[in-house]
Parts: structure tokens; C-alpha cells; sequence
């Protein structure tokens, strides 16, 4: 009998990750892959609102909608990475709380805006997770999804299921969210692509939007609820 149990395996796993994590989040958000998401977001949603950063890891880029002007609420299943969240300071602007992206504890309509990073390929059911997410938007407001590309290094969690072992990541190409979410609920606002420096940006640029997304580490979605 199978007794693998994905919410009690990923909190453990994300715990033992949160020292790594930690050491690399300021250079991700400063200078590599996630340096464009908060100018992507601020595009669409002003600067004040209510936020709330669905899998916030150690809490850095929480911290920086903060900076930038945002209250803001960073939520996440790791106790380790909500601690280390907690660290970095809270304040009136600022706060981190530990929870689960497919429960979340917040009344309908709470928030008008919302990030999830590199966040819903962890979750045992997207869908369920994403359903939370539309519950606690408001609607006409916008979700800023960053979702890992065909690229990515950490596709490497979810190869062990083709031995049929157990597995905490939830492989999905960007084609496949953007379908999901456009059948439940969302308005496909936006998209962008975040590359390796591998990757001539000025080349791509005049492809089709799904050879783009071939090519990225990342895909960052614009998201509306409708």
C-alpha cells in the first residue's frame, strides 16, 4: 500500500531546503531569474493594495512588494522558511503566516492582488489550489503566476515518477496552466518569458508565444478573475 502523504512530505522537504533557499532568494530576486516579476506585476496591480504571496518561501519577495508600497501577507507550508520569513522583519506593511496554498485561511475576497511563484508545481492538485487562490481575489482584480518552463533545473524532483516512485513536484508546461485556468475562472491578461543567458532574448522575441514558452526557465501569467 502506497502510504505517501504529499502535504506532510513536501512541508519536510521545503524545511531541509530552507538554509539553500535562503542563501540564494536576495540574489534570485535582485539579479536573476525573479529580478523582472515585481516591475511585471506592478504593471497591473497598484502600488497599495492588498497582497498576498502564495508560497513565499523565505519571504524576500514578499519583502519587496512591501518595500515597494504593498501590504502584504506571505504565506507558506515550510515552518523553516515562515521563520526565516519572520527574521527579515514584519511590520504594519508585512506579515507571514504558514499554511497550505489548497486550505487557505482567509475569507472570500480578502485580497486585491496576489503573486504564486514557482508555487502551484508543488501542490498535489493545482486545480484545488488555484480554486483557493480565485476564492481569495477579488474579482476583476489579478493573480501573478510565475510557473517553471521547459527549462528549469528543478525538473529533476518530478523525473522519479517515471520509476513510480513518489514525487512532490507537479510537472506542468505553461500551455497546460494556461488552459486550466482559462476553463476555471480566468482571464488571460498577459505573459512573459524569463530565459537563461543562453537564451538571445532579441531572437526570440518574434516567435510564436508557445515556442517562447519552449525555450523558458520560467513563464510569468497576468491573470484576471472573472
Amino acid at each position: 500500500m502506497n502510504m505517501f502523504k504529499w502535504h506532510e512530505e513536501a512541508k519536510k522537504q521545503w524545511d531541509e531546503r530552507a538554509e539553500f533557499w535562503n542563501k540564494s532568494s536576495e540574489d534570485m530576486w535582485e539579479r536573476g531569474s525573479r529580478k523582472t516579476i515585481l516591475p511585471f506585476l506592478a504593471s497591473y496591480i497598484p502600488i497599495g493594495s492588498e497582497m498576498i504571496d502564495l508560497g513565499c518561501g523565505d519571504g524576500y519577495g514578499s519583502w519587496k512588494l512591501a518595500q515597494s508600497g504593498y501590504r502584504v501577507v506571505g504565506i507558506d507550508l515550510s515552518y523553516e522558511m515562515v521563520e526565516k520569513a519572520r527574521i527579515r522583519g514584519e511590520n504594519e506593511q508585512l506579515r507571514f503566516i504558514q499554511g497550505d496554498l489548497t486550505h487557505l485561511p482567509f475569507d472570500d475576497e480578502a485580497f486585491s492582488g496576489a503573486m504564486a511563484i514557482n508555487s502551484l508545481e508543488w501542490t498535489e492538485e493545482p486545480l484545488k489550489a488555484l480554486n483557493e487562490m480565485k476564492r481569495v481575489i477579488k474579482r476583476g482584480h489579478y493573480l501573478c503566476v510565475g510557473l517553471l518552463g521547459p527549462t528549469a533545473g528543478p525538473r529533476a524532483n518530478s523525473y522519479q515518477r517515471l520509476y513510480g516512485k513518489s514525487v512532490i513536484c507537479n510537472t506542468m508546461m505553461p500551455w497546460e496552466f494556461e488552459k486550466l485556468a482559462q476553463e476555471n475562472g480566468w482571464e488571460l491578461v498577459d505573459g512573459k518569458g524569463v530565459y537563461k543567458k543562453e537564451v538571445d532574448e532579441e531572437a526570440v522575441s518574434g516567435l510564436p508565444t508557445e515556442l517562447k514558452q519552449a525555450l523558458t526557465f520560467m513563464w510569468l501569467f497576468m491573470l484576471r478573475k472573472r
